[in-house]
């Protein structure tokens, strides 16, 4: 395919790339797929459920400084999304309940990933593997494919009608998220793979490309602090999701966030602290309904509490609220401080009263001795930050208005921004609702043309 355009060229092949290659093969399209990995897949592979709102209006709600259309074609995909990964033979299970406003589906990632993986390779399309993108090709503003770095070093340069940007976000370079999520972003955990290091979004710039970044925020999860995430089974057996309906304390003993909002969001607003750590407080009644029970409806529970202790967590057992005046010195908490914070806590909602910050959901006191205490810290598993696109999964210009697209250029997955801020309604949804846009604008098409 040396010197032959193809219709679509996809850089990276995680749920995104994937997805477009194999629905561009699928429909008698010719495509090329990039991974830097030694193998496809990205952090979807460590995925397990394709979700996100049921309708605008909760998508709005959830995310209400996401922008309008995207948010819109997300909704309005996923169904055909979903569709789409059952027409491989790839098995959807029934909709459940998601963050308590969401629905989506279990799905066998690893299947879904492989069987895109070989539909492409089965239509005589091409998957390099541990395949580099030096740049970008452009002729007149128009991009036209890629030069790579094949394994052995070589140079191949691969023409494309479409060139789509899918290397799954920037979270994988501590000096990126130092630049654009928090600069106490630069030490926080990766429950990622770690080849997501912003290549998709300096290809993306290179070409003049509208770039999202303002406080954008990120998706991840509250995880044990000062345990290694080497081991990827780790991040969701130690995520602690639990968090909802516990409280959590700066190193100055106090709350600082609604809790029961959600997991991801608490962990943002743990990055914002000092020393972005703090000490995750449950009583017995918590650690019996949620420390040890099932995250989401058809996941066995397990408890996380002694996970985090057995993988050497700073972690303890206390017998009653006034055993946090004798927290050691080390642990940097003032332990007396959040003894009374906790009884605070107890007497208003007990009251009915109001906390501050406040509790919108779960305001049931933790009075039920023992108190499982673990130190946690936010770990990240996407960035929200990245290039702009339209509903077609084109990407936009930097210049004049920012609303005119990039010609030839795509994104989708991580590599795109704007869907989110500081909100977060799932992830593979995402990467397989665009990435089925960016196949639809590929199979279309001349870049110069109308747009269909």
């Amino acid at each position: 395919m040396d010197a032959e355009t193809v219709d679509l060229l996809v850089i990276g092949g995680g749920m995104a790339g994937l997805t477009a290659a194999a629905r561009v093969a699928a429909r008698g399209g010719s495509v090329v797929l990039v991974e830097k990995a030694e193998r496809t897949g990205g952090s979807a592979r460590f995925a397990g459920f394709v979700w996100t709102a049921p309708t605008v209006e909760e998508l709005r709600r959830v995310n209400p400084d996401g922008d309008p259309d995207p948010d819109a074609a997300l909704v309005d995909g996923f169904g055909d999304g979903v569709a789409w990964i059952g027409s491989l033979g790839v098995e959807c299970r029934p909709p459940v309940p998601v963050l308590g406003f969401g629905r989506g589906h279990q799905v066998d990632t690893n299947h879904y990933l492989d069987t895109c993986e070989r539909l492409i390779r089965d239509r005589g399309q091409e998957v390099l593997t541990d395949t580099w993108t030096r740049s970008l090709v452009t002729e007149n503003g128009v991009v036209k494919g890629a030069d790579c770095v094949l394994p052995d070093g070589s140079a191949r340069r691969i023409e494309a009608t479409w060139t789509l940007l899918a290397t799954g976000g920037f979270q994988g370079d501590p000096g990126l998220r130092a630049e654009h999520v928090h600069p106490q972003a630069a030490e926080i955990g990766l429950r990622a793979n770690p080849h997501s290091r912003g290549d998709g979004l300096a290809l993306g710039r290179t070409a003049g490309a509208a770039f999202r970044k303002k406080d954008a925020g990120f998706y991840g999860h509250l995880m044990p602090a000062g345990v290694s995430l080497a081991d990827p089974a780790r991040f969701v057996d130690l995520a602690l999701y639990y968090s909802e309906h516990a409280l959590l304390f700066d190193t100055t003993g106090e709350r600082f966030a609604d809790e029961t909002l959600g997991d991801h969001l608490t962990t943002m607003a743990l990055l914002e602290r000092p020393e972005a750590r703090g000490l995750l407080v449950a009583d017995a009644r918590v650690h019996r309904e949620w420390i040890s029970a099932s995250y989401v409806a058809g996941i066995p529970g397990v408890d996380k509490f002694q996970l985090c202790h057995r993988a050497g967590a700073r972690s303890a057992v206390a017998d009653s609220l006034e055993a946090f005046a004798s927290m050691p010195e080390e642990w940097g908490y003032p332990g007396a401080t959040i003894r009374d914070r906790v009884r605070e806590f107890n007497a208003g909602v007990g009251a009915g009263g109001t906390t501050a910050p406040g509790r919108l959901l779960d305001r049931q006191p933790l009075d039920e001795p023992p108190y499982y205490v673990v130190e946690a810290a936010p770990a990240i598993t996407f960035t929200f930050a990245g290039l702009l696109i339209d509903t077609q999964a084109r990407v936009l210009s930097a210049g004049g208005d920012g609303t005119g697209p990039v010609p030839g250029l795509l994104a989708a997955g991580a590599d795109a921004g704007g869907l989110y801020r500081r909100a977060y309604a799932g992830g593979l949804a995402p990467a397989l609702v665009f990435g089925l846009a960016a196949a639809r604008t590929a199979l279309a098409g001349s870049p110069t043309a109308p747009a269909h």
